[in-house]
Parts: C-alpha cells; structure tokens; sequence
C-alpha cells in the first residue's frame, strides 16, 4: 500500500477528481490532515451506495490522517438537489435526530473513534448552522457566490428548463450551507480537505472558493466515482431497492448475496474498493477465479469481505455458510444452529406444532409446512425423486421422520427439485 494518503486513494479506485491533485498530494504526505465527508440524514440507515465515500474516509485514517463524519442534521431539513430531478420532501428535525443516531454504529464499524490525535469525529452541522438567522447568511455568505454561476450547474439549468419541475430557493441555497460546513470545519478542526460523490464537484468547488476568500486558507475538493455496474445499472441497487447496511432493513444474507451476484466484469474493481485486502492478495484471488471462473471463488471472498466489515465475521461466516447450503456443495453435516436460524429468514419457513411420538411420515411434513400443496403433490414428487430431507433422498412416500432425524432436535431441511427449498421448525 502507497504510504501517501492521495496515492492510496487513487489506486484503490477512489479518486474521479481533485482540482490540484499534485498540491494534494504533498499536503498529505508532509501534514496530518484533516478531511471530512457529509452524509444527509434522510434515513436511519446508510446503504451499500454510501460505502465509497466511507472506505475513503476509513483509508484515510489507516494512513495516519483524522476523518470528519459530518451528519447533515442542518442541510438535510433541505435536501441537497445535487444529481435530483425533482423537490426532496423536507423531514422533521425529530427525523433527522433519529437518522443520525441509526448511522452512528454503521460508521464505527470502518472508523475509529478513539485512537488518539487521529480519531474519527461524527459531528452534526445543525449545531452551527442554526445559530444563524437568515440576515446573517444574505450579507456574509451569499455575498461571495455568483447566482450566474449557481444557474449554469447543470441540475439547476435541467430544472429551470422544465416549467413542470423547477427549484425552489430552498434548494437552490443548498450549496451556501454546505459551504458555511467546510468553513466551520476549517476554523474549528484545521479540515483542509472536502471528499464527497462525483455529482458533489461543484459544491466541492464552492466550498473551497468560499473558505479561500473569507479566510486565505489552503483547502482542497476530492470527489469519489458514482459507480455503475459492467452491464449500466446503478451500483448499490436490486429489484428490491436499496441495500442497506441495517440488518432490519436487509438481512446480513441478503447483504451477502448482493455480492455474491457481482459480475466477473466488476469482481476485481469490487475488491480494490470495498476491502482492505492488500493488492497481492486480490492479485492471488483473481489468480485463482481466472483458473476457475465458474466456482465463483472471487465473488465469495468479495461477498464474505464486505459482510464481515459490515456485520462481523461470525455473522458474515453464517450467512456464507447459508448461501453455500443453498446454491453450493456444503453439506448440512457440521453445519451450526446459527446458519439454520439464519435460513428461517431467507427461505419459505414454517413452524410446525410438536412431533407425534411415532413421527410423521414425509407426505405428512411436505404438506403440513407447505412445501406441497396436497397429498397429491407431495405423493408425486417423492416418486418422481424430486424430494430430499436433510439431504437424505426420500423415495418411499411412507417414510417416517422421528425426533431422531431433526438437525439439532428441531429443524428439517427440505428440497423440491433444484431450486425449491423450506425449513421447518418442530416447536
């Protein structure tokens, strides 16, 4: 790993743009830095999409400098409509104060918090922004930006254009309050450096223009890649919407087979991002996936990576184990109680009253947790072959499941054809 802070940055593929990369660059291998990233509270928790700029902040730690998590607790009453095409609803100050207590673990699990002169601040910039009234803000703020040059922002001009959209005030003085931030972080914390997405570039620009001419400081603007996958899609998105880092909004197994299904187009670019794994090391993976592309095996230490950083390691083992259960070769033999209660969640999943003391026969537990429909169907299907309980292939359709066969006294595992599972719980 390049000892320079804006070399580790780039060659991890977390640099789109610096207005003065090699001033930058100096500034951080001679000076301890420090740099922030703004995150709008808009929900109680962050999703896949914010892990960018938060491994940006966490490597700019690992490289000696002090990172800045600011909540928008001000800014995000407003809503910045950076990249938006439409209003933002506005939330309640209650709202944003509840968003920001949900993010707050979310982060510390990439930054450090008390590790002495390099430890991570969160901080909520409503704790400066509303001590300002309104006079304040026209006269010594406002005065320093060009409405020529706001209107000429793409986003702005794009909303102007269609009578039906436009831009309130509101947001159009968005970027006044996110440059009233950077000040504020200047003069209290020394901040030099502003990181944000790619549609942040001319906030970014803003920023450090404003901070230059009220107090002659030295600062800079970094923006991160707005990823798209190899096929075009919006990286961080499925068909069932966003991916959360909040168990209760996606499951860690979900979590995890997000990034199982990442194309082999984008596996490596993956690794460098959202691990720490040292470049030889994703050199060997990649080694090892190019011999065989179709075990997937970058895909699974890409999936297992980022669910450890996430969720932790014991919980991104049980939800790896679950999906190779599921999809791979792992046998239910060995596998812990913890992976099964991690499937009651993921697949069709019934509770079943108390075994009768003789057992139930097999047609009886197919159709009491209904993985069949009928008697009919589940007689069918274990002629047919199609039907295996705990791995065991019923063929006789008065086979006899007794407490005996349950895994750990209480599940049963069962598999329909290929791709047609259910788990059962005897309570």
């Amino acid at each position: 790993m390049p000892v320079n802070a804006y070399d580790t940055l780039q060659s991890r593929g977390l640099v789109e743009w610096c207005g003065t990369p090699e001033r930058l660059g100096e500034v951080l291998e001679k000076e301890t830095t420090t740099i922030y990233i703004g995150f709008d509270p808009t929900a109680d928790s962050l999703h896949v999409g914010h892990l960018i700029p938060i491994m940006a902040l966490a490597w700019i730690q690992r490289c000696g400098h002090r990172p800045i998590a600011l909540a928008g607790g001000g800014t995000g009453l407003i809503g910045d409509p950076s990249g938006k095409s439409k209003e933002r609803n506005l939330i309640t100050i209650e709202e944003v104060r509840k968003n920001i207590e949900g993010v707050r673990p979310q982060l510390a699990h990439f930054l450090d918090f008390d590790c002495g002169e390099n430890s991570a601040l969160l901080v909520n910039n409503y704790d400066w922004l509303s001590t300002f009234s309104f006079l304040d803000v026209l006269r010594d703020v406002g005065k320093h930006f060009s409405v020529n040059t706001l209107i000429a922002r793409d986003y702005v001009r794009s909303r102007l254009d269609d009578p039906d959209r436009g831009i309130s005030y509101t947001e159009f003085s968005y970027v006044l309050l996110q440059s009233m931030d950077f000040r504020h972080l200047y003069e209290t914390y020394g901040c030099r450096l502003q990181m944000g997405g790619n549609d942040q570039q001319g906030n970014l620009i803003a920023g450090a223009d404003y901070v230059r001419k009220t107090t002659g400081g030295e600062v800079f603007g970094l923006t991160q890649p707005l990823l798209l996958t190899s096929s075009g899609g919006k990286f961080g998105k499925t068909e069932e919407g966003a991916v959360w880092l909040d168990p209760k909004r996606t499951s860690p197994y979900k979590f995890y087979q997000f990034w199982i299904n990442t194309g082999d187009m984008d596996v490596e670019r993956l690794l460098k991002l959202f691990t720490f794994l040292p470049f030889e090391e994703i050199a060997a993976v990649m080694d090892g996936h190019g011999k065989n592309p179709e075990n997937r095996a970058a895909q699974r230490r890409l999936a297992f990576e980022a669910t450890s950083l996430v969720h932790g390691e014991e919980t991104a083992r049980n939800a790896a184990a679950a999906s190779e259960v599921l999809f791979g070769s792992k046998s239910l033999a060995g596998i812990g109680e913890e992976t099964l209660a991690t499937l009651e969640n993921e697949v069709p999943f019934s509770a079943l009253e108390g075994m009768a003391c003789g057992g139930m026969t097999a047609v009886d537990v197919l159709t009491a947790c209904g993985a069949c429909e009928s008697k009919g169907e589940a007689k069918r299907a274990v002629k047919q072959g199609a039907v295996s309980i705990n791995e065991l292939r019923v063929d006789n359709e008065g086979y006899v499941i007794t407490r005996d066969n349950l895994l750990y006294g209480k599940y049963i595992f069962i598999r329909v054809g290929k791709k047609r599972f259910h788990l059962a719980r005897m309570d």
